[in-house]
C-alpha cells in the first residue's frame, strides 16, 4: 500500500494525496503535512522522500553526507580573497587614489596609505560575500568553483542580515587567522562564525 499524505491547513486536513500529487502542488519546505503512516504533522522538509524534490528546487539541507570539505572551503576562500585584492588594489592604484610608497620596507611605520588600501579590501571583501551569500547564487565565485552554497539550516539562502553577520567574523578572522581553525573541532565542520550566524557551508556535489 502506498503511503497516503494529508495537508495541515491551520485546523483543517485535507487529503489524501499521493506523493506526485503534492509535488505537482509545488509544496514548500514549510508545508505541514501528516502521512497514513503518522498523525503527527512534519514539516516537508523532515520527510526524507521529499528530498530529491527539494534539490531539483535548488534547496540543499545541511546533513553530514554534504558538509563542505575544509579543503574545499579554503581553495574558495583563497581565490575570492586574492582575485579581489587583486582587482581592488589595481584600480585603487592605478586610478592614483591610492599613492603607495616606493621605499617601504618591513619594520617601518606602516604608511596611511597601505593601511587605507587594506581597510578598502575588507570593506569590498565584506560587501562582496555578503551580497553574493545573500542572493539566489548562495555562493561568491570562489564557492561557485568548488560547488559550495552557504545554507541556513532549514537549506534557504541567507538573509542579508544573517550574511552580514557570518562575514563580519569573517572579517575578523583573517586579521588574526586563529579562528578559522575552529572549523576542524566542529561536529559540522562550522567555523566560529558559522555557529555565530546559524549557517552551514555544504557541496551541491556529493562524490
Amino acid at each position: 500500500m502506498n503511503k497516503e499524505y494529508y495537508l495541515i491547513e491551520g485546523e483543517e486536513k485535507k487529503g489524501p494525496y499521493t506523493y506526485e500529487e503534492l509535488v505537482d502542488m509545488h509544496i514548500d519546505i514549510y508545508t505541514e503535512i501528516t502521512t497514513s503512516i503518522s498523525d503527527t504533522p512534519k514539516y516537508a522538509s523532515e520527510l526524507p522522500e521529499f528530498n530529491d524534490y527539494f534539490i531539483a528546487q535548488g534547496v540543499y539541507f545541511p546533513t553530514e553526507d554534504n558538509l563542505a570539505p575544509y579543503v574545499k572551503r579554503l581553495g574558495a576562500f583563497l581565490i575570492d580573497y586574492f582575485a579581489l585584492y587583486i582587482i581592488v588594489s589595481n584600480i585603487a592604484t592605478r586610478t592614483g587614489w591610492i599613492v603607495l610608497p616606493t621605499d617601504y620596507t618591513l619594520g617601518k611605520p606602516v604608511p596611511p596609505s597601505m593601511l587605507l588600501l587594506s581597510a578598502t579590501i575588507m570593506i569590498t571583501f565584506l560587501l562582496y560575500k555578503t551580497i553574493f551569500e545573500a542572493t539566489n547564487l548562495k555562493a561568491t565565485l570562489g564557492k561557485k568553483i568548488f560547488k559550495l552554497i552557504v545554507v541556513d539550516i532549514n537549506g534557504q539562502r541567507l538573509s542579508i542580515g544573517r550574511a552580514l553577520l557570518r562575514n563580519l567574523g569573517v572579517i575578523l578572522s583573517i586579521t588574526i587567522w586563529l579562528p578559522f581553525l575552529s572549523v576542524f573541532f566542529s561536529e559540522h565542520r562550522q567555523a566560529w562564525y558559522d555557529s555565530l550566524a546559524k549557517t552551514y557551508v555544504i557541496t551541491t556535489v556529493i562524490n
